[in-house]
């Protein structure tokens, strides 16, 4: 999808610049989001619809994805 390789990807504020583990960001056409590993941007992508992204991003923020380590 060409959208993907031209979209301004955005890492997350809580990323620091010395790598680790980040995820990526982009607005897509369509109110869609594009969801990408930072170590490897030319690898895959998730795209989400807008409403996917809302009920992902709320469940992040509430903790559900968290995990004990």
């Amino acid at each position: 999808m060409d959208e993907l390789t031209t979209a301004k990807w955005i890492k997350s504020s809580y990323s620091s610049d010395n790598g680790g583990n980040c995820v990526e960001i982009a607005v897509l056409s369509g109110g869609r989001v594009g969801v990408r590993d930072s170590k490897n941007p030319a690898g895959p992508a998730l795209v989400l619809t807008g409403d996917a992204w809302h009920a992902f991003r709320g469940g992040v923020e509430r903790g559900r994805f968290d995990v004990a380590m």
